[in-house]
């Protein structure tokens, strides 16, 4: 990547001069990560099961940026939550020539959370919580952050199909492509073969071994649910 990459963010850059055996330096997605760092896309998306560090990696760089690990805004702050990981104390982002330093980390597991803090505090748009999640998601993401974001920025999601619909999902991706095309760098970890396949990604599988990038046809997930689908009783579901 070039180095006048107008990117909040071009690159990872991690510092594996400490022995550590704990976790989440056992993970090798994290060993590698910190030994070669990661170059990043205007759209990123991590992949892989659950365990080899996604959302770790995901937590670390939204920290390292100067986002809360519970979620929100480069300007908010929902509560004092400690991390549970110190993954973020030993990278380094290399930042592009974009003047924006806005971001945004919205995750699933905190979602709850992060809409109470909206609605409590002024500027909030609505009552997230009379919607149902996957309405209080789209609508945060279609309103919120298109308008707070202009002049680009650095969107940051942890598996965010959680709760969604196949509909849903669709909707999601092609609003990441336009949020992407208008100038907002993309981050995301998910488990979704309908988001990974949003125009323009660049795809890195992780597994126990380490992180890779992968063409869509070839994710272990898209063959699992094109197995699934061909015929559940392959997994036992007769």
């Amino acid at each position: 990547m070039t180095a006048f990459s107008s990117l909040p963010v071009r690159e990872v850059v991690g510092d594996p001069s400490k022995d550590d055996h704990g976790w989440p330096f056992t993970m090798g997605a994290v060993r590698q990560l910190l030994r070669d760092g990661l170059e990043l896309s205007e759209l990123t998306i991590l992949v892989g099961e659950n365990g080899v560090g996604k959302s770790t990696i995901i937590e670390a760089i939204a920290m390292a940026y100067g986002l809360s690990p519970e979620g929100g805004s480069t300007h908010l702050r929902p509560s004092e939550r400690p991390t549970e990981s110190p993954l973020h104390e030993r990278i380094r982002l290399v930042r592009g020539l974009s003047r924006s330093r806005w971001g945004y980390f919205l995750r699933a597991e905190t979602m709850h959370g992060l809409l109470t803090f909206l609605e409590q505090n002024p500027g909030a748009d609505g009552p997230y919580h009379e919607r149902s999640h996957g309405q209080a998601f789209t609508e945060l993401l279609d309103t919120k952050l298109v308008h707070l974001s202009r002049g680009g920025g650095f969107l940051v999601l942890d598996e965010p199909e959680a709760g969604l619909s196949f509909i849903t999902q669709i909707k999601l991706a092609n609003l990441l492509a336009d949020l992407r095309d208008d100038g907002i760098q993309v981050l995301m970890a998910t488990h979704s073969p309908i988001l990974t396949a949003t125009p323009g990604a660049r795809i890195i599988e992780l597994d126990d071994d380490g992180l890779r990038t992968r063409a869509w046809k070839d994710l272990m997930t898209v063959a699992l649910y094109r197995r699934f689908l061909a015929d559940p009783g392959y997994f036992g579901l007769e």
